[in-house]
């Protein structure tokens, strides 16, 4: 499959939906290079080898192309992230070994989709953004870890904050490996889950500071 999404060797014209998977594909691709304000419907255009009017009939402009772009790929993030957590049988710590699995394979597996959706979006795409798809996570994190601290007898007011705390320790890992990819995803899942699972194993009902956190 060549970049601009048509098939080698192929003369007919395409339709109207071919047209338009093609121009969501050339349009990530730029936008995972570029980010959305250094990009341009003349590029996208340009790579496509289609007119500008083209991209403007299909989506409206470059905020309509990138919507579709953003919304793909939260929704198959999402969905490998729910997928993960589904087994309300299995223990605790897989299924968070499974959550760090399925967030490292997403960006294994879908660099130009993770690129996007890190890149700050422009406002009016706030409601698709990774800040908001982490929240929808971090809700059904919560809901495990509120069952699991009622169970041992901690708090379960605490679910909010721990749940936060351990999406955003899978999220910030995640961006700095699509960077490194050293060590393997395997690795890594296993130490986050290691850090993570440890510390809360040892959780104190009631911690307090060490020290006078207010001097």
């Amino acid at each position: 499959m060549a970049e601009n999404g048509a098939p080698r060797g192929r003369s007919t014209r395409m339709t109207g939906r071919e047209r338009r998977e093609q121009l969501v594909t050339v349009g990530r691709r730029v936008f995972a290079e570029k980010g959305f304000d250094m990009s341009s419907v003349e590029e996208i255009a340009s790579r496509a080898k289609v007119s500008k009017p083209i991209v403007y009939e299909h989506f409206g402009g470059k905020e309509g192309l990138y919507a579709v772009v953003v919304d793909r790929e939260v929704s198959t993030l999402l969905a490998a992230l729910e997928s993960s957590l589904q087994d309300q049988r299995a223990h605790p710590r897989l299924l968070m070994e499974r959550t760090a699995m399925a967030f490292l394979s997403y960006i294994d597996e879908n660099e130009d989709g993770f690129r996007i959706l890190v890149r700050d979006s422009p406002v009016s795409q706030a409601g698709g953004t990774f800040s908001s798809l982490l929240t929808d996570v971090a809700q059904r994190v919560e809901e495990i870890l509120g069952a699991q601290l009622k169970l041992h007898g901690y708090p379960t007011r605490d679910a909010t904050l721990y749940a936060q705390m351990l999406v955003g320790m899978v999220a910030y890992t995640g961006q700095w490996w699509l960077e490194t990819r050293e060590p393997s995803k395997e690795i890594v899942a296993g130490r986050m889950v290691n850090l993570s699972w440890y510390g809360l194993g040892a959780l104190q009902k009631t911690p307090t500071l060490h020290e006078d956190a207010r001097a």
